[in-house]
């Protein structure tokens, strides 16, 4: 396996946004507000590529000054972030040291992917990685999967990919590169070692 590629959130770092109004408006009114807001659905664009300032005035029509809220979640982004997933950091120097290449591939804002490393340091340790949100596609589009293989001249049966979600990884393998559905660094490791990595 020459090189082995990462979903970022949930995967290298925790993502809750409930945590940027969750001291303010406890918990059923943080629920209120993401179901207000739409807030996924919202998220998503963001992470398509849409920018926040350019979608603002439809959003405000729609919820009023609840779009301040929204502000607040673009503003205070690090709050959104819980830390490093257990073991990941390890993983990923272990594969630097063992010689792997080792990129990201993320469904992320352009506006606030810069909040990344400093909440999980490995993300800086990367190569590289692709952020949905500047490229203007997200997981699970195929298209993004022949960005990432084109851009980093990446020879699909010796990649490796893992994502926590179960329709990212099916795209992943649909594009030819080896992916496992992620649910904890050591399964990771142990998928890795089965296609012959030394971690």
């Amino acid at each position: 396996m020459e090189t082995v590629v990462f979903d970022l959130g949930q995967v290298i770092v925790g993502w809750d946004p409930r945590r940027v109004w969750i001291d303010e408006l406890g918990e059923q009114g943080t629920q209120d507000l993401l179901d207000e807001l739409d807030f996924f659905v919202l998220n998503r664009r963001l992470d398509a590529g849409e920018r926040w300032a350019d979608i603002r005035p439809e959003v405000a029509a729609r919820v009023g000054d609840r779009v301040r809220q929204m502000d607040s979640y673009v503003d205070r982004f690090d709050a959104a972030l819980t830390g490093p997933i257990p073991g990941m950091a390890e993983l990923v120097q272990d594969l630097l040291t063992a010689g792997v290449r080792v990129l990201g591939l993320t469904n992320w804002s352009a506006e606030t992917f810069h909040h990344g490393v400093a909440a999980a340091p490995a993300i800086g340790q990367m190569e590289d990685v692709l952020v949905s949100g500047e490229v203007g596609l997200v997981k699970p589009d195929p298209a993004i999967y022949q960005l990432l293989i084109e851009r980093f001249g990446l020879t699909p049966g010796q990649t490796a990919f893992t994502d926590d979600s179960p329709a990212n990884v099916t795209a992943a393998r649909a594009a030819g590169i080896r992916a496992e559905v992620f649910s904890s660094a050591e399964q990771w490791r142990m998928a890795l070692r089965g296609w012959g990595v030394a971690v």
